[in-house]
């Protein structure tokens, strides 16, 4: 194991989980429910909020979330895919899973 996966495997993360969803869809029904389930059994979940500015790329501060969440659950809609935003947080949370996979040995030696 190298410095940089063994540091990996020792980080502390802010959140427990990432909350991945299309906001328009899923916002105040299933998400909202699924969130305040999590946070009832003290699970510490990241979930955007209205005040986060929206753009056509994914801001700093959700790339941040991501990196900083240990797990992540994606909320699939039928407009997930037609949203830029959406395809590029589950880039990079395929990305962080790639790393801790990696560091963890999960996919055996390189």
């Amino acid at each position: 194991m190298t410095s940089s996966s063994t540091s990996f495997a020792n980080k502390s993360f802010k959140y427990d989980v990432f909350l991945s969803f299309r906001g328009e869809n899923t916002r105040t029904s299933f998400v909202d429910h699924l969130y305040h389930a999590l946070q009832n059994k003290r699970i510490h979940t990241y979930k955007d909020d209205e005040r986060i500015r929206k753009g056509k790329r994914i801001s700093d501060e959700l790339i941040g979330s991501i990196e900083d969440s240990k797990f992540y659950i994606i909320v699939f809609s039928k407009s997930n895919a037609s949203s830029s935003w959406c395809l590029d947080e589950l880039v990079k949370i395929m990305e962080c899973s790639f790393v801790s996979r990696r560091s963890n040995g999960s996919w055996g030696a390189s």
